[in-house]
């Protein structure tokens, strides 16, 4: 959530900020973008319209604070003249339409409070100055490529072909089970599943992450202090009676780990890590991914999270990508990072890194991680705050995560890079302790 002050302080600023963006002045976001309560909007973020709301609270608070503080001067002389028996009927009289001015001041603050905050939910975070403007994933910045992609001597297979030949992930009984975008992992699939998870929570462990298994099934307060509410509620499962969100990620649950705390500095960085399924609708991938482990309604992952000092938080980026990154490279997997642009960073994020993994069956790169600094944004949204050592008063910290990975990709991007001629799998050598062979055939 963007800081009310910083944005009436800074407006042109803001504004020019989410126009890079493409969420302000821009028509496409016509249907993302909620009623506000008075007024609808044209589809725009209309900051405008939140500033004179702002600018309308500043002008009441100060007449409520000008009646209250006339009220208790009054009250007082009233006060003396019942002590000295003299008539105080008018004052009394006077002091009842003042309070019921200041109740009826009180009342439209509260719902401009409220008007404020549900717009203030529907502001994506402004971007770093270091991120590359740019309108759409077309314009993202590849800064560096690990790894040689593997040439063969025989046509690669996709990763669902290979699957199929070893009879180790089954799409058609997982569709009779649950319906489509589901998989169901079998014997060295299914081993595959576990190892690469113990592999990658004991390689973050080892950097210092502590491992967290946290609750699948969160409150809308989880989701508002993340982000994913209001604006991705099509996106979200939801169960209805009680009130609970299947998550579509480790980070709600772990950002909210500290959600109306006060740290102290000592205790800073705290780092995570957390192995969870998760749960997408992909409510607008219609026809996207349709074959395969890429885009699935349930899935594994293994996240990273970081809660940070705010003068450190890019150097935790950097920290953190390098983390993710690790894990590819101690299992071979070729990859490439990118920068998001400001047209295709995510609504949270104040600068984005993505991590693509080779696919040799797609003959492309593919995401593999995504990892985030989200500077105070959800930390405002979920009031996680810490306290300096000697001084006074709180400072919001800065919140960082990271896939580590996206297990069901990782079991894609090993089976179509290690695939050999004969149809057998090489297990990389990271991973044969946990798998306990080398080769699935």
């Amino acid at each position: 959530m963007i800081d009310i002050k910083l944005l009436r302080e800074n407006s042109e600023k803001i504004m020019d900020a989410l126009k890079k963006r493409g969420v302000y002045g821009s028509p496409k976001n016509r249907e993302e973008i909620p009623a506000m309560p008075d007024k609808q909007l044209d589809g725009t973020l209309d900051i405008e319209q939140l500033l004179e709301l702002e600018k309308e609270r500043i002008t009441r608070i100060k007449e409520a604070d000008e009646l209250k503080n006339r009220r208790n001067v009054v009250s007082e002389e009233i006060g003396k003249l019942k002590q000295k028996k003299q008539d105080a009927a008018g004052l009394i009289a006077e002091m009842k339409g003042v309070s019921e001015k200041i109740k009826g001041l009180d009342e439209r603050l509260k719902k401009i409070e409220e008007d404020e905050n549900k717009f203030l939910l529907i502001i994506p975070n402004i971007p770093h100055e270091s991120v590359p403007v740019g309108k759409d994933e077309t314009e993202n910045v590849e800064i560096r490529k690990w790894g040689t992609p593997k040439e063969f001597d025989f046509p690669p297979l996709n990763h669902w072909d290979i699957a199929e030949m070893h009879g180790i992930i089954d799409f058609d009984r997982a569709a009779k089970i649950a319906g489509a975008r589901f998989s169901l992992m079998k014997g060295m699939g299914a081993r595959l599943e576990r190892a690469l998870m113990n592999f990658m929570l004991d390689t973050n462990t080892s950097k210092g992450y502590k491992e967290i298994f946290p609750p699948i099934l969160v409150n809308k307060e989880s989701m508002t202090g993340t982000g994913q509410l209001p604006k991705f509620e099509m996106e979200l499962f939801k169960i209805a009676d009680p009130e609970f969100y299947l998550i579509p990620t480790a980070e709600v649950p772990v950002t909210n780990i500290h959600r109306d705390e006060i740290l102290n500095e000592a205790e800073l960085p705290i780092y995570y890590t957390a192995y969870t399924p998760c749960f997408r609708r992909e409510a607008g991938s219609y026809g996207k991914d349709t074959r395969g482990l890429i885009r699935q309604h349930q899935f594994n992952k293994v996240e990273i999270v970081k809660f940070v000092k705010p003068e450190n938080s890019y150097d935790e980026l950097e920290k953190l990508t390098g983390n993710a990154e690790d894990i590819l490279q101690k299992l071979g997997l070729p990859y490439r990072v990118i920068t998001l642009c400001t047209g295709d960073i995510g609504f949270s994020s104040a600068k984005t890194y993505d991590i693509e993994v080779w696919l040799p069956g797609q003959n492309r790169y593919r995401e593999i991680s995504s990892c985030s600094n989200f500077e105070d944004f959800q930390a405002r949204r979920a009031n996680i705050r810490f306290r300096r050592e000697g001084k006074k008063g709180t400072e919001f910290v800065h919140t960082l995560n990271g896939s580590s990975l996206a297990i069901g990709r990782t079991v894609v991007a090993i089976l179509e890079n290690y695939q050999q001629k004969d149809g057998s799998v090489l297990i990389p050598e990271a991973l044969r302790p946990y798998m306990g062979t080398d080769l699935i055939k």
